[in-house]
């Protein structure tokens, strides 16, 4: 396949301005000149000032918190690329909001993952890319191209800085098995353990037992999301009564929706990485906290999307990317 013969165009929403910037910076290209705001009653109201005919559009917004909002201001300025007679226009979703919500596990409720997907396609979006769906099947969901990233390449650097020698790999679940062997991999092929753990509610969890023998040994807790904060605490506290000699988390999105920043101050945990995929709003991060920016990774996707190289490259890099 040939390169797309038209220019690239980055396009910000406001989902997270300052990581659509570090991707500029990256790939050397300016922001396109684009008002995106909102009228007095709270509808978006969205203008592009430059032509657009032809182009390669990336339009880079996160489906973070504010939900809802950053969606439809998502959906809204693909519909102005589309208009524009925009050559192709992908949507770069750091996080892919409602991704938790990916089958009918109970009845009368939505598949939401699957909407957003159909709205995302039916919306004017050609390709798509994201980092650490929730559910990797996600996927299959959409009839249009899906990059799916992981956070890996661009957190590894830090963590081989940071970790003592001879790790003991953690999921805090069973479903995170695949994400804490790709780490352990990279790791010097580190032993795995799982903590087992059954959820009470959506907030709410009840640690079982510890799979492994994490005694004496560096733990490193791996996970797609911190959200409430809940079952990574428990898990980095479970790991600590079973005789782990440090506990270091790194987590692809820093959702931290309510308790989460208290509960993870008071967890027994010496240092937790996460990835710059949500902006943080908070003046003063817990200092145990450390953000790693993706923006080098999403830039080279963006890159060799453009330039028709292979993307898939990207998911087993070992050491921090630049573009």
């Amino acid at each position: 396949m040939a390169a797309f013969n038209g220019e690239i165009k980055l396009i910000a929403g406001n989902s997270h301005p300052e990581l659509a910037q570090s991707i500029s910076k990256e790939l050397g290209i300016s922001l396109a000149d684009a008002h995106v705001d909102h009228f007095p009653d709270g509808e978006c109201d969205i203008k592009v000032n430059e032509d657009l005919r032809g182009t390669d559009c990336f339009v880079i917004q996160s489906t973070s918190p504010p939900v809802n909002e950053n969606w439809a201001e998502l959906l809204l300025i693909m519909d102005t690329l589309r208009r524009s007679s925009a050559g192709r226009i992908t949507a770069v979703m750091p996080y892919y909001g409602y991704a938790r919500k990916d089958r009918k596990d109970e009845g009368r409720v939505p598949i939401s993952a699957k909407v957003v997907a159909n709205t995302l396609a039916g919306g004017g979006c050609d390709r798509v890319v994201t980092l650490d769906l929730h559910a990797a099947q996600i996927q299959g969901f959409f009839d249009i191209p899906v990059d799916h990233l992981y956070a890996k390449p661009a957190i590894i650097g830090r963590l081989r800085e940071i970790c003592e020698p001879n790790p003991m790999i953690v999921s805090p679940d069973v479903g995170g098995i695949k994400m804490a062997r790709g780490y352990a991999k990279v790791l010097d092929n580190a032993d795995l353990a799982i903590v087992d753990k059954r959820r009470i509610s959506g907030s709410e969890i009840a640690v079982e037992h510890m799979i492994g023998d994490v005694s004496g040994r560096p733990v490193v807790i791996v996970d797609d999301m911190i959200s409430t904060g809940g079952s990574i605490s428990e898990a980095a506290r479970i790991c600590r009564e079973n005789g782990a000699s440090s506990v270091v988390i790194a987590v692809s999105h820093a959702v931290f929706c309510g308790p989460a920043l208290e509960r993870l101050e008071a967890a027994p945990v010496d240092k937790v990485l996460v990835s710059d995929t949500i902006p943080r709003t908070e003046k003063d991060l817990p200092s145990k906290i450390e953000v790693v920016s993706v923006a080098p990774l999403l830039a080279k996707a963006i890159k060799n999307i453009h330039d028709a190289k292979s993307v898939s490259l990207l998911f087993e890099e070992e050491e921090p990317v630049t573009a």
